[in-house]
């Protein structure tokens, strides 16, 4: 059986094209998770290895989908290996099993350009940032309120106004401060 695991990092993004992908490969079975390749805890990927049996195949649309670093991406395909489960990547048209030394091969040569690449794009992401603090930008996201507004917020709050009317009129919820 063909089982499909497919990830995207943010909210934002979705896995139409994923999803799309693994169904043309005669998938049977999708799982998906919307989180970092980063975070060791991947609900739909552990689901998705608890599910296979010896014999099957779990596919990814792109190796980084799979993991962000060699390492992980080495351990994962190896304990599927250990289990009886080869791995395909559609993109890199790499299928992984313990009988071919060609498919190991390659599997480590793309995932350590994943790697490089994933590198890459993390040392540009730092390097913008130190140039946009050189010019005074500080990035991250603008604060919700003025000092003007905190001091109003603190005389509304010492002047007795109930918390709940002031969180609601101004649209935030409320904390303790």
């Amino acid at each position: 059986m063909n089982i499909g695991y497919a990830r995207v990092s943010t909210g934002l993004q979705n896995l139409d094209l994923q999803k799309d992908s693994l169904k043309k490969y005669d998938c049977e079975k999708i799982f998906t998770d919307h989180m970092s390749g980063s975070k060791k805890d991947r609900p739909g990927l552990k689901s998705a290895i608890e599910f296979s049996r010896p014999g099957d195949t779990i596919v990814v649309w792109r190796l980084d989908r799979l993991g962000r670093n060699m390492e992980d991406l080495i351990n994962i395909v190896n304990s599927l290996n250990n289990k009886g489960v080869s791995f395909h990547s559609l993109q890199e048209n790499i299928t992984m099993n313990k009988s071919s030394s060609t498919g190991q091969l390659m599997f480590h040569l793309f995932a350590a350009f994943a790697e490089f690449e994933r590198n890459l794009i993390l040392e540009r992401s730092a390097a913008g940032r130190e140039a946009a603090r050189a010019r005074g930008r500080l990035g991250g996201r603008p604060e919700k309120f003025s000092e003007q507004d905190v001091k109003l917020l603190k005389t509304l709050v010492e002047s007795g106004t109930p918390i709940k009317s002031i969180a609601e009129s101004w649209g935030v919820s409320r904390i303790k401060s």
